[in-house]
């Protein structure tokens, strides 16, 4: 079966192969978002085995038949953003952290162990009803494709359930089992045998569960690790298989971007605090600089320079962080929002950097663009133009399409 969409004002594919139409309204703006205006896209496929994918794009005036076909109206289409950093395995409730931090107290980190008490206790049952309650909130702002990290159990049983549960809605499952040392590991001897755990035991449970390693390397927190900690877990992960993923550069100037890089993980996420040796090392990487800017709106902290990044001709993605103690927030189209109006970047490169650039992130060359024999992961803006998303923020007017 093929469907037809067509009533699309503006199809944005975010594929560099297309260029924009010469002399059209907000061609300047949009340029490298690869626009076909008036446009249609026909989507075949789709089993229990494959996904849809797209089978045809161009104008609407040209498109071939197809055994059914629904009319956007006039609305803006754009590749369904790629979230490439999320927390959403998790219970409980840290909304007087929030409040507590707008009055002046600092972030640290350690909040965190209140959220792997109420995980702890949790049942699976309720974890999976409030993961599909968060993917659900996501696709309804337009993201398709989410990365979900754990690090709510910090121990071996809760870890694992934390993967287990993620896997059953994405294949893009990180462990992070060292995102902090936990509470009661922190005594004489416990850092030392928490690492002894998470690169023994912790990992070859979680393994089999996650495609991705992550650490939170933050030597400015007394609950994460420092540089050699972090490069020990992250070995130990690219051992047993896994690829590498880096928190790094959030609280302060720190060593998380060059771990990354001399690594070669996919993405360090964070980079708030960069030198100029760490925008250079990441411009001649092949390491994404994935920028949350929820976290800072959450935590009053400084917003990463993104225009330096780009300057400096480093790849680029934006995420959200949706977690419980930093940004409690799903809204793709708010980070967009977010980094268009604090962080220097413009409409494109914001929407590129949260399509495109989450991609990269995730090494994935199959979602983040609209282009024939890719997923037909798509999003619907009710306007008709991608400008309308930075543009009217706090407003829902994107989603993800259903096919």
């Amino acid at each position: 079966m093929s469907m037809l969409i067509t009533g699309i004002r503006e199809l944005v594919t975010c594929d560099d192969t297309v260029e924009n139409a010469r002399g059209r309204t907000n061609a300047d703006l949009t340029r490298g978002l690869g626009v076909v205006p008036d446009a249609a896209v026909v989507i075949g496929g789709g089993s229990e085995d494959s996904a849809p994918a797209v089978e045809w794009i161009g104008p609407a005036d040209q498109a071939p038949a197809a055994d059914w076909a629904i009319d956007l109206g006039g609305k803006a289409v754009l590749p369904g953003f790629v979230d490439s950093h999320a927390h959403l395995v998790f219970a409980g409730d840290r909304s007087a952290e929030f409040a507590a931090r707008m009055t002046g107290q600092p972030y640290d980190g350690g909040g965190i162990a209140l959220t792997m008490a109420a995980t702890r206790e949790a049942g699976d049952a309720e974890l999976r009803d409030l993961l599909a309650k968060r993917v659900g909130e996501m696709r309804s702002q337009g993201t398709t494709t989410v990365e979900i990290k754990s690090g709510y159990g910090l121990d071996v049983e809760h870890e694992v359930r934390a993967l287990r549960l993620a896997r059953e809605v994405t294949p893009e499952t990180t462990f992070l089992g060292a995102h902090v040392v936990p509470p009661d590991r922190r005594g004489a001897g416990g850092r030392e045998a928490y690492l002894d755990l998470v690169c023994g035991e912790m990992l070859a449970a979680c393994a089999p569960y996650a495609r991705w390693v992550d650490v939170f390397c933050e030597p400015a927190s007394a609950h994460a690790f420092d540089g050699e900690e972090s490069r020990r877990v992250l070995e130990a992960g690219r051992d047993a298989g896994l690829e590498l993923r880096v928190h790094g550069n959030q609280l302060g100037h720190g060593p998380g971007v060059q771990l990354a890089v001399e690594l070669g993980a996919a993405s360090v996420d964070h980079c708030t605090y960069l030198s100029d040796e760490d925008v250079e090392a990441l411009a001649g990487s092949g390491t994404v600089a994935t920028l949350l800017p929820g976290v800072e709106f959450s935590t009053r902290q400084p917003y990463p320079d993104a225009r330096r990044l780009f300057d400096a001709g480093v790849d680029v993605a934006l995420a959200t962080d949706c977690n419980p103690g930093t940004c409690s927030s799903s809204s793709m189209p708010l980070m967009i929002a977010l980094a268009v109006r604090e962080m220097g970047m413009t409409p494109a490169e914001a929407l590129r950097a949260a399509t495109v650039g989450g991609a990269r992130a995730l090494r994935r060359d199959d979602v983040g663009r609209i282009r024939v024999g890719q997923r037909a992961d798509l999003a619907v803006v009710d306007a008709p133009s991608v400008l309308h998303i930075p543009y009217r923020v706090g407003v829902p007017i994107v989603r993800a399409l259903e096919v």
